[in-house]
């Protein structure tokens, strides 16, 4: 048994070898340049496939004499096919396989429909067949039966041979056999296949023809100025109303999308130009992408020589301040003298005039230096240009005013009374009064500061507190400060209150630091970390002097 499928299945790979080989000489020796598209914008004709195949069948056979069988994986097999495209996806497939090992044996052919979908490198596949298929098994002889076959895959479409070689990634098909054997025995078998190798394609589906170009230009000669009109003919265009068409045009003062375009030939010096038109057809947003869809072509023009006029121009004054007038004073001349016409232009600000003479507004320009370009045009369209600038200088602006840092005050030496200003302060408090007096728009900010002992003592005695019934107020020492400070200044110095604002900060230690703030100045910007001091719970303290200790004299 085994024997007769090892022939079958090599039968079969030396008449596809004996096929390719001549096919592949033909191919080579008849490639053209259309025979580079790849397989998407030319598929081929004919496909032959040769490859390996595994075959994985599920069923089983019971003999007249009662023995069982269940058929078994298939790793070693041969599978071919050839199939007739008859469009760009529909064809017809012939295709024989043949698998066999020590216990069961397939082989067998089959016809039917293919449907492709080619695209860039990629091409998957679905086919239906039907057939004939040969089973063999340890119980039973040789048998031939009907099978039909289901099933697709992808292939990898490379750019050898002129993209007549692709890859069988895979092909994956399902089959059914039916087999009436000569013991009179039958049995269904449904059975896995999966199958790679390769694809040789033979000819290919013409792509439609190139679209072509020309295009003109008239007249082909003019003096600058004189206008040129350049028109395209296109070829060999897709009727399709589907399909969008986009013309271009690129060339030394050319403007122009559709099928005409013109050239500004004012600003051309005399020669002969080139200018290039082209043409994509395609879906919209996808014109030219294949080799047919595009063309390119070329046109040329004379400008003829013709002296234009010449200009300069001067400003004056050359610099003046934001919101001033500078005059903008032009002399042209035309060689042939020809009427001349002014206009003028500006980077900044605004230019008013046509005459030889203009006026340079600089409002709402910038600081620096605008320019200023003075045009002429004589009557065929010539022009030249010349350039002057006006200098716009910024104004003093004087800079912002900030919050100046003055003295500070310790409250380290009174450890009876840690919040009382005591006399050593009194010079640095004379330096905030003198700042005020000096400054009569200024303000002072009292930032007063506490050590982490006061702080770690206030929120042990917060604690304590919050778990009264009646909870009181813990002493912020920091505030108190501040606040003791501002009462100083204000009763003994005569400061107005609202000129002094209190806060604590952030600062470790005992002591009142004192800001003077400027008019304009940002306290909260300039020194941040601070908190006003509500001035309505924390109120100032009397200053008193200690009380004199009484020492009991000893009895002598």
């Amino acid at each position: 048994m085994n024997s007769r499928v090892s022939k079958y299945r090599n039968g079969i790979f030396v008449l596809a070898l004996a096929a390719l080989m001549p096919l592949a000489m033909a191919a080579q020796n008849s490639a053209k340049p259309a025979a580079m598209a790849t397989a998407q914008d030319s598929p081929s004709k004919w496909d032959i496939f040769l490859g390996y195949s595994f075959l994985s069948p599920h069923g089983n056979l019971t003999s007249n004499s009662g023995s069982a069988f269940n058929y078994q994986n298939i790793n070693k097999g041969g599978i071919g096919s050839v199939t007739r495209y008859f469009t760009k996806n529909l064809g017809l497939q012939a295709e024989g396989d043949a698998h066999s090992n020590t216990y069961n044996d397939f082989s067998g052919g089959s016809g039917g429909v293919i449907y492709r979908i080619p695209t860039g490198n990629w091409t998957p596949f679905v086919h239906a067949l039907i057939g004939a298929e040969k089973v063999g098994n340890v119980l039973d002889s040789d048998t031939w039966g009907p099978v039909v076959t289901a099933g697709g895959g992808l292939d990898y479409n490379t750019p050898l041979l002129n993209h007549h070689l692709a890859i069988r990634l895979f092909q994956a098909d399902y089959q059914y056999v039916h087999e009436n054997f000569v013991s009179g025995s039958d049995t269904s078998i449904n059975a896995a296949r999966l199958s790679a190798g390769i694809v040789f394609g033979i000819g290919s589906f013409a792509p439609p023809p190139t679209v072509t170009i020309a295009c003109s230009a008239s007249p082909a000669s003019v003096f600058p100025g004189d206008p040129i009109t350049l028109t395209a003919t296109a070829g060999s265009l897709n009727p399709n109303p589907k399909q969008s068409t986009i013309y271009s045009w690129s060339g030394s003062g050319v403007t122009g999308t559709g099928t005409t375009a013109s050239v500004a030939t004012a600003s051309l010096a005399p020669g002969t130009y080139t200018v290039k038109c082209g043409v994509k057809q395609g879906k919209p947003g996808k014109e030219g992408l294949k080799p047919w869809q595009s063309a390119e072509n070329s046109a040329t023009f004379t400008v003829k020589p013709f002296e234009p006029p010449t200009i300069s121009c001067v400003a004056n004054p050359s610099t003046i301040k934001p919101g001033e007038t500078s005059t903008v004073t032009a002399t042209g001349m035309s060689p042939q003298n020809r009427p001349l016409t002014y206009s003028y232009s500006a980077t900044a600000g605004s230019v008013s005039g046509s005459g030889a003479s203009a006026t340079f507004n600089s409002t709402g320009a910038p600081t620096g230096a605008a320019g200023i370009t003075c045009n002429v045009t004589d009557d065929k369209n010539q022009t030249a240009t010349a350039s002057t600038s006006v200098t716009i200088v910024a104004p003093y602006v004087p800079p912002a005013p900030h919050t100046q840092a003055l003295c500070s005050i310790t409250f380290e030496k009174d450890l009876k009374r840690p919040t009382r200003v005591d006399n050593e302060a009194k010079a640095c408090l004379d330096e905030v009064a003198l700042s005020l007096q000096k400054q009569s728009d200024a303000k002072v900010v009292v930032v007063g500061s506490s050590d982490a002992k006061e702080k770690d003592k206030a929120a042990k005695l917060a604690k304590i507190e919050a778990k009264r019934k009646h909870p009181k107020p813990v002493a912020d020492l920091a505030a108190q400060r501040a606040v003791n400070t501002k009462e100083y200044l204000v009763t003994d110095k005569g400061i107005d209150a609202s000129r002094v604002s209190v806060a604590t900060g952030t600062a470790d230690g005992q002591k009142v630091e004192d800001y003077l703030v400027p008019a304009g100045a940002t306290f909260g910007s300039d020194v941040q970390g601070t908190t006003a001091v509500d001035e309505t719970a924390v109120k100032p303290e009397v200053r008193k002097p200690l009380p004199e200790k009484h020492h009991a004299k000893k009895a002598k």
